[in-house]
């Protein structure tokens, strides 16, 4: 990523293969089915409001290109677009606290080794202790920053919305408009952000000649910049107070009709137009390489992109973006009886939520919500993490703070890994190549961290990270050491291999990661002299309770780390002899699985789970999902019941989606639903943002992940139709969610049982399904790569 500038026109990941994507989609396949070239929009995919936002966290509306995002208000005397460029960062080199990436400053030889003594002898120590002995305070961290405000000054515009005002974002376009009318004349403004050209548009208009006026001006929180306008072009260049960043942002504007002048203090005004657009551009000299994280100055490539944005034209510009989403957003569909109330925006619809099930149109329009909410989860992938820029960080790509909550960064003990939850199943595999770029300039700085902290080979990285590779601890006693992390990472990477099948992918993107990362565990591993197995030492389950050796996540992270690696390594062909000693130390592994006193799955080794405690992290439930290695029906399956019942219902947003999921791997379709059904009543904003508090965009990706699973499942090598189907759901049908070993499957089913099945295979290889639909309730066959199979009606 050097020289970042914020869309397709940065570096592309290098080395990453898709690794079998859908050579056709659902929606493909559906517009064949009908007859149509591409699939419709419609408004079950649209929020829309009858008022402008007041508030940026609760009511403004995303749009992104992976790189860019923005927030648009739709006020009417003066439109605001809030806007962000991902990789404006304040911290790292060159930070004026100094920056050591969470390496210890000193030497502390023996520090480690004297915690893991403690432990064997006394079982658990406090937090504070132990952050005392291996933590130190943060410096030079840094946060995410907001590049600032684009204002829209229209003079004359009405002082306050009357019935004709209308807010949308349509999410099967990208597109998000604003209509009113003022005396007779209808306006319209027309938002998107281009991941082809890499730029945000505008168009705003009028539909009589010689109506439009306005003025746009650049605001921002900080005072580390300047704003020039010449001609058509208002440039703002600056570099961060912090650490000398240095970013630039143009904005160039064309019009039909009318006049226009730049202004000295920085604005432009057009005055008497038919019609005004816009193209807005944005980079830092930030790269991704260690140790330096420098490129080249940001100044000629945000010029190039501009003007050829300008130069292309507008409607060339809406067609490309239009062309480019749907091909992403398109593949999936849901139906599940939904149904929306005429003229009820998507605020009153979600105040409304739940209130109203009694009725058959009060239990359509719950499904409309749920159904708008499941897409609005890929919208929002597609928008925060496309190639050529960092991953969707802890509020996706939008911040309106040089402050905001958590740095907005990507905390490693749950939260980046949750928002990759959907990706492949939800038929986006194309928005994991920023994470696999981001995972592999994790692995230098890593590897220092884990010579230097631990003594060993192999790369580590502990609870949270950011864009300038820290990879060491800080002194947060609950939320400082965590250094599964890094296995944590790479288990995306062997998922996105399962679900695609490309052994190039596997073999120079996902594998290195994994292996070196298993050679860190070898050397970290110590024998628990409680019963000789192989443990994690000090553990700590993420966010609460005391250190202690062999906590149950730790373990179930590693095994999972080393059962995925001994696979990849098969099938690669790697040596022989690192293959034996992946095969030896899984089996003296300890693999975090115990079942308590009360019949729970228990969180640490020793059995100390309290049957009040309802704390929003479950994180000992790991091999139940995102893991793999509790399988329904089992006894560590209803010992996993067990602890989540006692968690109870409660917790963050994050929290409740990730219980979605857990109860759908529980094949509680119901339960999975409940936990739905309570995220929307309780953590989601007016714009249907995921709501910790503040907004944490993980719950809104959590909880597609969450309906994917209630529908299907493959994660234990038979693809499962409808494994947690809830009776809320009973006829309904989906179309492109894609299953691990090559498979995008299509579903109908009417009164809570599969009717159709339709698999399109991307792999020529023998799958295994299980419905209902079958003779005894399953089927193994060999499918053809780019054969379409169908079964049932």
């Amino acid at each position: 990523m050097k020289s970042a500038v914020g869309g397709a026109a940065a570096l592309t990941a290098g080395g990453v293969a898709l690794g079998g994507a859908p050579t056709a989609s659902a929606a493909t396949e559906r517009a064949e089915e009908d007859g149509k070239s591409e699939p419709d929009t419609s408004d079950e995919s649209l929020l829309w409001y009858a008022a402008p936002a007041a508030d940026w966290e609760r009511e403004a509306l995303p749009i992104g290109n992976g790189a860019l995002g923005a927030m648009v208000f739709g006020t009417l005397a003066s439109e605001r677009l809030q806007f962000n460029e991902k990789t404006l960062w304040t911290g790292g080199p060159g930070s004026r606290e100094g920056y050591d990436s969470g390496n210890w400053r000193a030497p502390r030889p023996g520090a480690l080794d004297a915690v893991r003594d403690e432990l064997d002898a006394k079982g658990r120590l406090n937090p504070d202790d132990v952050a005392a002995d291996l933590g130190q305070p943060r410096r030079g961290y840094g946060a995410h920053q907001t590049f600032g405000d684009l204002h829209v000054d229209v003079p004359g515009a009405p002082d306050a919305p009357d019935a004709t005002y209308r807010r949308a974002l349509d999410l099967g376009q990208a597109l998000a408009t604003v209509t009113y009318r003022r005396e007779q004349v209808r306006h319209e403004r027309e938002f998107f952000a281009s991941y082809p050209d890499g730029v945000i548009v505008g168009r705003l208009s009028a539909d009589r000649p010689a109506q439009f006026t306005c003025t746009f001006r650049y605001t921002s929180p900080r005072a580390d910049r300047t704003a020039k306008a010449t001609g058509d072009r208002l440039t703002v260049r600056g570099e961060l107070a912090d650490n000398a960043l240095k970013f630039e942002a143009q904005l160039r504007i064309r019009h039909q009709g009318g006049t226009r002048t730049a202004h000295d203090d920085g604005s432009i005004t057009v005055t008497g137009a038919d019609h005004v657009w816009f193209v807005l551009a944005a980079g830092t000299d930030y790269a991704d390489t260690y140790p330096g994280y420098r490129g080249t100055d940001p100044h000629a490539t945000v010029t190039r992109t501009v003007d050829r944005a300008v130069a292309a034209g507008h409607g060339t510009l809406r067609a490309r973006h239009l062309r480019d989403h749907r091909a992403l957003f398109g593949r999936v569909t849901l139906d599940i009886g939904q149904a929306l109330p005429a003229d009820l925006p998507t605020d009153r619809l979600l105040k409304q939520y739940g209130t109203g099930t009694d009725t058959t149109a009060g239990r359509a329009a719950d499904r409309a919500l749920e159904a708008l909410f499941f897409q609005y989860g890929r919208y929002l992938l597609i928008a925060s993490s496309r190639a050529g820029s960092l991953p969707a960080n802890l509020q996706g790509v939008w911040n309106n703070s040089t402050t905001p909550p958590w740095s907005a960064d990507y905390h490693t003990n749950i939260n980046l890994q949750m928002n990759y939850w959907l990706a492949e199943a939800a038929n986006l595999p194309e928005t994991t190549a920023p994470y696999d770029r981001f995972v592999e300039a994790l692995r230098a700085p890593g590897r220092r961290t884990a010579k230097e902290m631990f003594g060993s080979r192999g790369w580590v990285v502990h609870n949270e990270t950011n864009p300038y590779g820290f990879t060491g601890v800080h002194d947060w006693s609950t939320a400082f050491w965590f250094p599964e992390a890094a296995a944590w990472l790479t288990a995306q990477l062997y998922e996105h291999y399962r679900f695609g099948g490309s052994t190039d992918y596997l073999r120079t993107t996902a594998y290195p990661a994994m292996k070196e990362a298993v050679e860190f565990w070898l050397d970290n591993l110590r024998t628990d002299p409680r019963d000789g197995t192989l443990i994690v030492t000090p553990s700590y389950s993420p966010e609460h309770g005391d250190f202690t050796a062999g906590a149950a996540m730790a373990q179930q992270i590693v095994h999972d780390l080393f059962t995925n690696t001994l696979e990849a390594a098969r099938v690669l062909g790697d040596s022989p002899a690192f293959r034996a000693e992946l095969q030896k130390t899984l089996g003296a592994l300890d693999p975090g699985l115990r079942i308590g006193s009360w019949g729970q799955l228990q969180e640490w080794k020793a059995d100390l789970d309290d049957r009040t405690d309802g704390h929003r992290h479950v994180s000992h439930l790991y091999a139940l999902h995102p893991g793999r290695h509790i399988e329904p029906g089992s006894k560590w399956a209803e010992a996993a019941k067990v602890s989540l019942t006692a968690r109870g219902d409660g917790g963050t947003g994050w929290s409740k989606a990730w219980k979605i999921n857990f109860w759908a791997r529980l094949l509680d379709g119901d339960h999975a639903h409940k936990m739905l059904r309570e995220q929307l009543k309780s953590s989601t904003l007016p714009n249907l943002w995921d709501t910790h508090p503040p907004f944490q965009i993980d719950g809104n990706f959590g909880a597609t992940s969450g309906v994917v699973e209630m529908l299907l499942q493959s994660q234990h090598g038979v693809i499962e139709i409808l494994p947690a189907l809830p009776s809320g759901w009973p006829d309904g049908s989906v179309r492109g969610l894609r299953a691990r070993g090559g498979a995008t499957i299509g579903i109908d089913w009417a009164s809570g049982r599969a009717t159709r099945v339709v698999l399109l295979a991307s792999r020529t290889r023998e799958l295994s399904l299980r419905s209902g639909l079958f003779s005894g309730g399953a089927r193994t066959l060999k499918v053809r790569a780019g054969k379409r199979y169908v079964f049932g009606g």
